[in-house]
């Protein structure tokens, strides 16, 4: 089959290069455009236009599907299109041009955290399993029926960054096999059913701690903000990034955002038991550990989390 693939950021790869593996003729790659990068802003293409300029496949650049990236889809003339984060909607025009449709790979397991930001709701929300599906496009919010589903069990100190990386590869496999069945004819995607939930895009307001949560959900916030936008508090009136927290139920009696130091172990109170920081990053400065951050403090006593 002739194979369009959508994707955009580096978690998209993996599937890219599973279907190349598998035999498929990917005549096309849509991606997002080239973004600026780093202090200097240096525009940089997406990692999937990057890894498809590395195996020669033609790269149709567009922030959204309009009516010039849809003549584009349309001038390669896929059988099928495969969507991994995109970034973008697919509009009923581009949707109808490959004869057998859009096959999306989405990190859930559909009804469950429809939207932009699957595996990170997921985190938060204290999920022990999740998973990716294949399922085919359609212009509801990840509506249509699903064609394969895979499980991966949420470890307790998974971030949903980790979890992505693993799913990114697993989920490679299914999207592999689906456009293999697709292919056969053996294909027969089923309608979703259970409790729909949903999944929107992180803002950095999400990643924002209130040290008056219990612990386990600051926890869990924490994991699934890592590593974007980021676990963060108000210390003095800046804001101070925090990687992961870890729980401490040996600890109790400290105040909702005070701290103290146990051995080399820095604690915040919240509002069930103590929190212990991993590490820290002061406003202007560069990620540190938290015990040398509280070293150079000398004291903690006026030192409160907002």
């Amino acid at each position: 089959m002739r194979v369009l693939f959508a994707g955009t950021p580096t978690v998209a790869v993996p599937s890219l290069n599973a279907l190349i593996e598998a035999g498929f003729d990917v005549v096309a790659v849509l991606t997002r455009p080239d973004a600026p990068i780093g202090r200097k802003r240096v525009l940089t293409p997406s990692p999937v236009a990057a890894r498809a300029a590395e195996l020669g496949i033609e790269v149709i650049r567009a922030a959204r599907v309009d009516a010039e990236a849809t003549a584009s889809i349309a001038a390669v003339n896929p059988d099928v299109a495969a969507i991994v984060a995109y970034g973008g909607l697919v509009p009923p025009a581009a949707l109808a041009i490959p004869r057998h449709g859009w096959v999306n790979l989405h990190f859930s397991l559909l009804p469950a955290w429809r939207g932009a930001a699957p595996v990170q709701r997921s985190v938060m929300a204290g999920d022990d399993v999740t998973g990716a599906v294949t399922f085919r496009l359609e212009e509801g919010l990840d509506t249509g029926p699903v064609y394969g589903t895979l499980t991966e069990t949420v470890g307790p100190d998974d971030t949903a960054g980790e979890l992505l990386e693993r799913l990114s590869h697993s989920g490679a496999v299914l999207l592999a096999q689906t456009l293999s069945a697709i292919e056969a004819g053996k294909a027969s995607p089923q309608p979703q059913s259970g409790d729909v939930s949903l999944a929107p895009k992180l803002t950095l307001e999400d990643g924002r701690l209130n040290w008056g949560h219990p612990a386990l959900a600051l926890g869990r916030q924490a994991r699934g903000v890592t590593p974007e936008p980021g676990a963060w508090t108000m210390l003095h009136g800046q804001r101070v990034k925090l990687e992961p927290l870890r729980l401490r139920p040996d600890v109790s009696g400290l105040a909702p955002g005070s701290m103290a130091v146990e051995g080399k172990s820095v604690l915040v109170g919240t509002g069930s038991h103590a929190v212990e920081l991993t590490r820290i990053q002061p406003a202007g400065k560069k990620m540190m550990s938290a015990a040398d951050w509280a070293r150079g403090l000398g004291s903690l006593e006026s030192v409160v989390f907002e």
